[in-house]
Parts: C-alpha cells; structure tokens; sequence
C-alpha cells in the first residue's frame, strides 16, 4: 500500500484545477501544498533535535513553525492578551506566544500506569502543570519551550507513546472504545487492528502530505462511543451472515464549517483486511483528494462528489485488487449515553469506573492522583474517552466502593450531574490561536451554575462550546452546540458571546443541530438562556422524549 501514486484511468472525469494528484496535477495550488512539496513534514524532527532545541525560538524556519512542527503535534501558543476580534486581523507571527502546545497520540484511548504517569511528569515538568483530555482520547500539554521537546520525546518514546502526526496533514490518533476487550456487548475488539494499522502506517512518507488531515476509528463498541458517523474513515463492529465478526467502512464524515455525515460503503471488512482497507481509503484520499482549496481539502467532499458506490469502485479496482464482501449495517447502539462514566460490569467478573474531569481540564498533580487511585485498588490500566472523560479499569468487586470514594475525594465525579457529565468545551482563546472567545473556564463555571439552577435535571443532554467555527468540539451534533462569536450586548457594546445550535444527535437517528435565526447570547446570558430552553422542554416533553427531538418540533419562541 506503500507504492507510488497510481495514474487515473482515462474515463475518470474530474474537474480541472483540483490538484488531484492522480489526474497528473502535482504542481502546488497553495502555500501549505507548496510547504509540504519542498520537505516532507516528518523530517522536522531531526531539525528540532539538532537545532532548534539548541538554538532557541529564533531560530526555528517559519515554515517549520507553522507548518511542520504539526506533523509531531506542536502548534504555537496564542500569545496572552490578543482579544478574540483579532483572531482574523492580525498575521499569525503577531498571534505566536514563544511557547508550545504538545498534543500525545494516544489510539484507542488505551494507557498503562506507567505511560500516565510519563505524562504526569511531563506536563509538571515541562509544561507548568498543564493537561486537557480532548475529545480524540489524546492528552494535550501547553507551556511547552521547544528546548525541551527532545527531552519529552525521549520520556515518552521509552514507554510507548509518541507524539508523531498528532498533527498536521496526516492520519491522526486512531479512536477505539475504551472497553475494548472487556464489554460483555462488544461486537468484536478493535485493538489489534488498531495496532496493526498505527505499527505499519504512523510515519509512513506514504501517508505523510495528505491534503488534510484525516481522523479514523475502529471499535466494536456496542453504544458506538467513537462516534464513527463524524470520521474521515471507520470501521464499526458488525457480524456478518455466517455469523463472522468484522467490520462496516464508514468514509467521509467530518464537522467543521461544512458538515456531514459519513456514509456506509456497504462492505464487509474481515479483521486480517482492516489494514490494507484503511491504507486504501487514506491513498484514495492521497491520489484523489482536492489540494486547491484547504476548505475543501477533507475526505468528505471528494465522497459527497463521487457517492460511497464510485469511492467503493475506485479503492477495490485501483487500491486493494479485489472485491469486498458486501455486509449488513450496524446494529442500533446500545441504549443511553455514550461515554461509559459510572460502574460498569466487565465481561471477566471485575468492574470499570468512568468518572468525569469538567470539560476534561485535569492537571499533572491530578494525572499522578488517578495512577495513585487506580493502582491502590489493583488496576493497571487506564481509558480515556472521545468525550474528553476517563476510565479506569479492572476494578474487583471488593475494590468498587473504594475506588469510587477516593475518585470523588479527587473532584472526579463517577456519578455526575448531567450538566458535568455531558459538558465538553475546545481549548478556546486561552491557548488557541483560531479562537474568538473563551471556552473552558466558562464551560466549568456553567457546569456549576446549572447544578445549582436545575439540580433535579436528570435526562441526558450535551452540551458542546466551541470557541470557533471549527467545531473542534462537536457543535452541530449536540443537544446544545455553543459557537463562539463576538456577539452585541444590551449596551450596543461587543462581547464574548455564541451563537446557539440546538438539537444535534448521532446515533440512531443523527442530524445537526437547528439553528433558529438571530439566537446568539453573550456569555454572560448563557446560565439564563439554558436554563430557560430547559424547563422549556421538561415543561413539554411526551413521555421518553429526547431533548433533540423535542426541539424539530418546538415553536422557535420556547428556544429563545
């Protein structure tokens, strides 16, 4: 799957001016095209080692410091004070902080006590302290001078992990259930295919200037917890007629400004094909995806383009050299939420405990705390979440009650209020430098504020703020989507603010968010809106009725 690219058939249409590299068009159509073109992004790594880390900010080549210092998970800071109505004004050496963000790939979720606690002593070393769980299960470092980055690569490369294509144009963390290999319902277990694939591909110049980034999922899981409807690529646990467990290939979901939702191929995928099938669909995207425009870059237009019958003919003729078996769909997920916090039995006989960090904001003293916590009770293994939550598993049934109180002593909630459990916000203004407004602290102090207003609100509801349009964190398929904007007060004055996405779901019935003309609030009228549209729907919900359904069906008075 590591072979150059393949030249087009002569009957492929395609419009002109694309730079699709398989229609002979490999001249670059824009800066970032033209960056990777004149050095492949992994070989920054050898530069940090030999002269940036010794040489100091300074002497870092712009185009390796907003370019390829993302194909090993480093961005530029926000630098402190620049307010949000800057965020598109001023040129990115104005918004630059001499620090670093760091984000550790973490895929499937899956860290031993002795890789938790490297990145403990990472972020309290090198990284004032610093870790946010983001909602691709990796762990995100900020503070970071790039003097110490070969020092953290070295601590984390001797115990597994790395930080190579965190970032950039490349395949990104590879999501997979939490519960992999010990859920009594998983359809099958998608570890060793995740291994397999990340062994064989993660650092591959084959793979390494994609026209964007590409996120992928594998798992078996039964409440489809890797949200497979919004990635690049997935694999999604079904059985097939003879009774064989494999997987269903999802391709061309992704959010951002322009939505959708990834469509079924309608294959059968046996778990020895799983690598070469991903490699298939990322070459496809390789060959044929659109380097013009970066906005149009993702796998999801080139799919919405051709349909999932052209994409499925092109990777089995061109890519793989057979035929899929066709395959039956996923079966519904599994009732409830998604995000395994709580006490939950294993398919062994023990327990694991998902416990919540508000808007998955921890920090190296509290990383240690869980390490602590886990092995005081006889775990040795660890989760984190694509909802920015945390999982400890392994736990005997004499040790449940145990680990449990010494989570809740540490603020991590095992059973949390909705409010705290469903909550997940982006980095925001306070590191990023696409953000417009704040994000974390907010999200918290809503927590908070909503615990205290509606403390018998018990039904399931997301809510999901975003400090941009990007969507980093998930808006349009929320209960409640925050976009972060500048928004105008009472006072004509302007401020922080959002404008309001209501009624997202994935799952069995997935669709974006409705967006009701002119609702925005400023951040300060969030705790009130919310709570208003909340009592809304208690006040008019049909009995089993789900708040995004609910809300097709609301006047649009009772959602403002």
């Amino acid at each position: 799957m590591t072979s150059p690219p393949r030249p087009a058939n002569r009957h492929h249409k395609r419009p002109r001016g694309e730079g699709q590299w398989a229609l002979g068009y490999r001249e670059p159509l824009n800066k970032n095209e033209e960056n990777k073109k004149n050095d492949d992004g992994l070989n920054v790594r050898q530069r940090i080692i030999d002269v940036y880390s010794k040489a100091g900010f300074d002497s870092i080549d712009p185009a390796d410091l907003r370019g390829r210092f993302r194909w090993f998970g480093l961005y530029t800071q926000r630098r402190p004070g620049i307010d949000g109505g800057k965020t598109a004004i001023l040129e990115p050496e104005e918004l630059d902080d001499r620090y670093f963000m760091l984000r550790v790939r973490i895929d499937g979720g899956q860290l031993s006590l002795e890789q938790l606690r490297t990145i403990a002593d990472i972020a309290n070393r090198y990284a004032r302290g610093t870790a946010d769980v983001t909602d691709r299960q990796n762990i995100q470092l900020h503070w970071v001078e790039i003097e110490s980055v070969p020092a953290i690569w070295e601590a984390l490369e001797a115990v597994g992990l790395s930080t190579t294509e965190a970032c950039g144009d490349t395949p990104r963390v590879m999501l997979g259930c939490p519960l992999a290999g010990i859920d009594a319902g998983e359809v099958i277990d998608a570890t060793p295919q995740i291994e397999e694939t990340v062994a064989k591909y993660i650092g591959d110049k084959a793979f390494s200037n994609l026209p964007r980034k590409f996120k992928s999922a594998m798992s078996g899981c039964p409440a489809h917890c890797t949200v497979h409807e919004i990635n690049d690529v997935a694999f999604v646990g079904v059985v097939d007629d003879q009774g064989e467990a494999g997987y269903d290939l999802w391709v061309g979901g992704g959010l951002s400004t322009n939505p959708m939702i990834g469509k079924r191929l309608g294959t059968f995928v046996r778990p020895d094909q799983v690598h070469e099938v991903w490699a298939g669909v990322a070459g496809v995207f390789r060959d044929y995806g659109y380097r013009r425009l970066r906005h149009r870059a993702r796998i999801k237009f080139l799919v919405n383009d051709w349909g999932p019958e052209r994409f499925r003919e092109i990777l089995e003729k061109e890519y793989l050299g057979y035929t899929l078996q066709d395959g039956p769909a996923p079966e519904a997920p599994r009732g409830g939420r998604r995000d395994h916090v709580g006490v939950h039995p294993q398919k062994d006989g023990n327990f694991y405990v998902g416990f919540a960090p508000t808007v998955g904001r921890v920090d190296g003293d509290t990383l240690h705390r869980i390490a602590d916590i886990a092995e005081r009770h006889g775990s040795g293994r660890v989760r984190t979440t694509v909802e920015q939550k945390m999982v400890i598993l392994d736990i005997a049934p004499g040790e449940v009650e145990g680990t449990v109180a010494d989570l809740e002593a540490a603020g991590l909630r095992v059973t949390p209020s909705t409010f705290r459990r469903q909550t997940m916000a982006c980095t925001g203004i306070e590191y990023c430098k696409l953000a417009i407004v704040e994000t974390k602290g907010l999200a918290a102090g809503l927590v908070d504020e909503l615990e205290r207003r509606l403390p018998d609100f018990t039904e399931p509801l997301t809510i999901n703020v975003n400090g941009c349009p990007n969507s980093c964190a998930r808006i349009q398929v929320a209960d409640i989507g925050l976009k972060g904007q500048l928004v105008t007060d009472d006072g004509g004055t302007q401020v922080e603010g959002f404008q309001i996405h209501l009624g997202g779901s994935l799952g069995a019935t997935p669709g974006f968010g409705r967006k009701v003309r002119g609702l925005k609030a400023t951040a300060d009228e969030l705790p009130d809106y919310i709570e208003r549209v909340l009592k809304n729907f208690q006040g008019q919900k049909l009995d089993g009725e789900t708040f995004a359904a609910w809300v097709q069906r609301a006047e649009e008075a009772d959602l403002r």
